[in-house]
């Protein structure tokens, strides 16, 4: 098991779940792992950061599945211009490597958002800390387990 997704399990175990972490293959898009775990590809919450224009900070969106971010909404949200985050920023800040971006188990605080589409659902699932592993939760448990604000940023 490697690093990350002993991470992300021992994060979800410290907040009293009981992670079912499922392999889903080489899932590098929500409907890949939509796919793999039986389910409507917005259930999947896809972890999209992006850099801080003006903080250099790393600041991640949960959105649905089958939604975009809409990078004005998502500055406005912000409180700054943002810009593509690199990989070397996303794996300093998270610890994770893009494509297995999690929720939870940073190693670093991260500021984030929620989609509400995300809250539409009994059941949905994240990155558990590789590209090839995800788990589920209830989606009232995400908010409060990233940290993320719910509000609108997709378009």
């Amino acid at each position: 098991m490697s690093k990350s997704l002993k991470r992300v399990r021992q994060a979800l175990i410290d907040a009293g779940f009981e992670p079912e972490i499922m392999e889903a293959g080489e899932s590098r898009t929500a409907e890949q792992a939509a796919t793999a775990a039986s389910c409507h590809v917005d259930q999947i919450a896809k972890s999209i950061i992006f850099r801080g224009e003006t903080s250099g900070e790393a600041i991640l969106f949960l959105t649905a599945g089958g939604n975009k971010v809409c990078a004005d909404k998502a500055s406005a949200l912000a409180g700054e211009p943002l810009g593509k985050a690199d990989a070397d920023l996303i794996r300093s800040q998270t610890g994770f490597a893009i494509g297995g971006v999690s929720p939870v188990g940073h190693l670093n605080p991260i500021r984030a958002f929620l989609d509400p589409r995300l809250l539409e659902f009994d059941l949905i699932w994240a990155a558990a800390g590789t590209p090839r592993h995800i788990f589920s939760l209830k989606p009232a448990d995400l908010g409060p387990l990233s940290g993320a604000q719910v509000a609108d940023f997709t378009e």
